[in-house]
């Protein structure tokens, strides 16, 4: 594995060409994978690939800013967790990235099977509010958040946000 985060194109992922998406069109749909060793410098490496990928399916202006900021948030978060609570019982951490034309889905997907709760929000404690804030900012952009356990052992931790509507004219 290199220290790059590579979009693996998955489920007839594509780019929306050249030119970009056209204006107004919306995002390009499609499914990326972004599989990274399970150590901390994979945290930036995948928030990064994952910014790239988005801005190229066409997120970008204010349309979109508020949308991908949230999805960068929660893609740091799933990651930075998987990277400090699994990397014993999965070097690979695996981020999978689905854009459609009404929702957005990052997931991440290690191989550790413990299912880790969101923490109330305790002031006493320096971390552990991760998962808190991934559901608190999922939930307050009207989507939705879970723990998916796989066949294999392992879990997948998703967050599915809505795509803005396009501003009426």
């Amino acid at each position: 594995m290199s220290g790059t985060a590579k979009a693996e194109p998955r489920l007839g992922g594509r780019g929306p060409g050249p030119g970009g998406a056209p204006a107004g069109a919306g995002p390009v749909e499609g499914v990326w994978r972004f599989p990274v060793p399970a150590t901390e410098a994979s945290v930036p490496l995948t928030r990064h690939a994952v910014r790239d990928r988005l801005l190229a399916q066409g997120l970008t202006g204010v349309r979109y800013q508020e949308l991908v900021d949230d999805l960068l948030l929660i893609v740091s978060e799933l990651v930075s967790n998987a990277v400090t609570h699994a990397a014993e019982l999965s070097p690979e951490v695996v981020t999978e990235l689905s854009v459609g034309p009404a929702r957005v889905r990052v997931s991440v997907e290690d191989g550790d099977p413990y299912r880790p709760k969101a923490l109330e929000n305790d002031t006493g404690r320096t971390g552990g509010r991760g998962l808190l804030l991934v559901k608190s900012v999922t939930l307050q952009a009207g989507g939705a958040c879970d723990v998916e356990r796989r066949g294999e052992g392992g879990k997948v931790i998703w967050a599915s946000l809505p795509v803005p509507p396009e501003p009426a004219h």
